[in-house]
């Protein structure tokens, strides 16, 4: 798990989750209220989140903690924002891919310190994010990214395994496509906006089939021939018309909701969804399963991943309570506790959630993890969104016909080495 490091589910924001601003001061009996920033609790289980919270308080007099929820998409505005203004809440949820950008602005404290003022001993932790050797980000739990089958639209279609190849991904998506009305047989997500796609959705295919986007050294390197095969790969489904319409403006959210409603046959996302889509279609019939590789691969698959991690704002005045927090949501007890409600893998490393041995559809997941590797090379690199942008854009670009493969992953390949 020292490997491990996305995701999210639209709705108005929830709890709390009023525009934060000027710095929270002590109430006058010295109390002081923590803003924590997260898209954690409407992906959790009613109340569960905030009980924990009303956990915290009890074991620590002194300090209340106010949540500020919403999706993810919401969550990342706000944070932004207040990376900017220098008003960021004092505690905030974080993806990897924003860590490095946040660093630049000065907006996330170093870890590392606030660990090292309080005695923490950080091997129980099962990975960190680090930028110069410094801790910014504490992954809390951690999302597998399988792939999600819809059983009805592919029993319709005539399909009576999943597909574990891409030619059999593609022959399903055909199928279900062209059997089924008003259905598509696959789903993604290409809004420049939001442009985790690239991640989750794209370069999934690459790390599935052994791939990799970057060099040994971790520079930049598009321009391969298994990125190149992956986008070809994407683009012929694109053309035969069996994915699903709106492509270039979805956002995550979008696609998990068409998922849920039985608009598309087969998706690839977190783990973190489960309970969402359980809750909202409890009829649906879904399984999941790893994601396909280039026929012929036998080799380690690469399971995309994602985590909820943790961070501390620079401008708070109350480091050492939002430290208090951290500490609290990274113990052990609490930690498989939070896990297990998520059903994600524990970000401590002697956590122990229920989860993987109580459910099947998570006991598959755990399964497919453990049979594969952590995969996400966006994960602590400089501007990681503008990186997907950028790509994304030419992407579309290529989708569209505009471009040759060979002129978008060329335009790519430059554009990112002049970031690094």
């Amino acid at each position: 798990m020292s490997a491990m490091m996305l995701t999210a589910c639209a709705s108005t924001p929830q709890s709390g989750a009023a525009e934060s601003g000027a710095p929270t001061e002590p109430a006058a009996d010295g109390t002081v209220t923590l803003e924590f920033a997260q898209w954690w609790e409407p992906e959790l289980p009613d109340g569960s989140f905030r009980a924990l919270m009303d956990e915290f308080e009890a074991a620590n007099p002194g300090i209340k903690v106010e949540l500020l929820s919403g999706p993810y998409a919401s969550t990342k505005e706000q944070l932004v924002a207040g990376a900017a203004a220098g008003t960021m809440p004092d505690v905030v949820g974080l993806d990897g891919a924003w860590v490095s950008d946040f660093v630049k602005q000065g907006a996330i404290t170093d870890l590392s310190a606030l660990m090292k003022e309080a005695g923490y001993d950080d091997a129980q932790l099962a990975s960190q994010i680090k930028v110069a050797d410094a801790t910014y980000m504490i992954p809390v739990v951690n999302f597998v990214y399988p792939m999600f089958v819809n059983r009805d639209l592919l029993d319709k279609a005539g399909i009576t395994g999943v597909p574990s190849t891409r030619t059999e991904f593609t022959d399903a998506a055909k199928k279900i496509t062209a059997a089924v009305p008003d259905a598509s047989g696959w789903v993604m997500p290409l809004s420049l906006e939001a442009p985790n796609g690239i991640q989750n959705d794209v370069m999934a295919w690459v790390w599935a089939s052994g791939g990799s986007m970057l060099t040994p050294d971790g520079k930049p390197n598009v321009n391969n021939e298994d990125v190149k095969s992956a986008l070809e790969f994407i683009k012929g489904m694109w053309d035969a018309k069996v994915i699903a319409n709106g492509a270039f403006t979805m956002k995550e959210q979008d696609k998990v909701e068409d998922f849920t409603n039985g608009r598309v046959g087969m998706m690839i996302d977190s783990l973190a969804h489960i309970n969402l889509i359980r809750e909202s279609s409890p009829d649906l019939k879904f399984e999941i399963a790893a994601i396909p590789a280039k026929d012929g691969y036998s080799g380690e698959r690469g399971m995309p991943y994602a985590s909820w991690g943790i961070g501390v704002s620079n401008s708070t005045e109350h480091k050492a309570e939002a430290w208090k927090l951290v500490e609290f949501l990274m113990s052990k007890d609490v930690n498989a506790r939070l896990s297990d409600s998520a059903h994600a893998f524990p970000g401590h490393v002697d956590a122990e959630p229920a989860f993987v041995k109580d459910d099947e559809f998570f006991k598959a997941a755990f399964d497919i993890w453990n049979a594969g590797r952590p995969a996400n090379e966006f994960t602590g690199l400089p501007v990681a969104e503008k990186l997907m942008r950028s790509f994304d854009e030419e992407f579309q670009r290529y989708l569209s016909g505009d471009i040759s493969i060979d002129e978008m992953l060329t335009t790519v390949q430059t554009t990112w080495e002049g970031e690094f």
